[in-house]
């Protein structure tokens, strides 16, 4: 069990390290222009190996949050009972607004702001957004049920958090005041949940 464990461990700081190298990289010099060989190159391990833990070079930037991709279907599976579907997600939204979780756009270090402006700024990483996307709702539908009402509920719960996430980074990277910001996005968690949970199936609502 120890073994497994300590093999897990290594095996996640070598994602976790890769990626940290390749993010790097693409900051410094653009996405397009670093090649997945420099990345290699760079981190001290051969391009096959580098293969074997990211299929695609897009995998590189986007591990960072691919812990994120089941996160919302996590907090509905785990809400209290009698708590509704949309007001747990709301919950966990506003308290990453509250940590200025990255996730949620609310953060202005120069190191989160590089990271959102390489994503929204290379085609094939936003490309590659969307199928993270995709599978935050798979897993979200199947808590929900699975069937339409379920894919359609999922599909709004995790595109309302997109557009608010990305208003939020937006305004970050324009350099609106942070206290600001957090004011505006807090309040506007509460009216576009607060909506939504009217507007969804009582079914999906739980």
């Amino acid at each position: 069990m120890n073994e497994i464990g300590l093999r897990e461990r290594k095996r996640r700081r070598m994602y976790e390290t890769v990626s940290e190298v390749a993010i790097r990289l693409f900051v410094e010099k653009g996405f397009d222009a670093v090649s997945v060989a420099e990345v290699a190159a760079a981190a001290e391990i051969s391009k096959p190996t580098l293969f074997r833990y990211f299929p695609a070079k897009e995998d590189l930037v986007l591990y960072r949050i691919a812990d994120h991709e089941d996160e919302t279907a996590r907090v509905v599976a785990g809400r209290a009972e009698g708590e509704s579907v949309v007001g747990a997600v709301r919950e966990h939204f506003l308290a990453g607004l509250a940590r200025r979780d990255p996730v949620t756009g609310l953060n202005d270090h120069p190191n989160v702001l590089a990271f959102h402006r390489l994503v929204y700024g290379t085609p094939s990483l936003v490309a590659r957004l969307y199928g993270h996307l995709e599978r935050a709702e798979e897993a979200l539908a199947e808590v929900l049920g699975g069937g339409l009402d379920a894919r359609v509920a999922a599909g709004q719960i995790v595109a309302v958090r997109r557009v608010l996430a990305e208003e939020n980074w937006r305004r970050m990277e324009r350099g609106d005041a942070l206290e600001e910001v957090e004011r505006d996005a807090v309040a506007a968690a509460e009216r576009v949940f607060g909506r939504l949970e009217k507007a969804l199936p009582l079914g999906a609502a739980g």
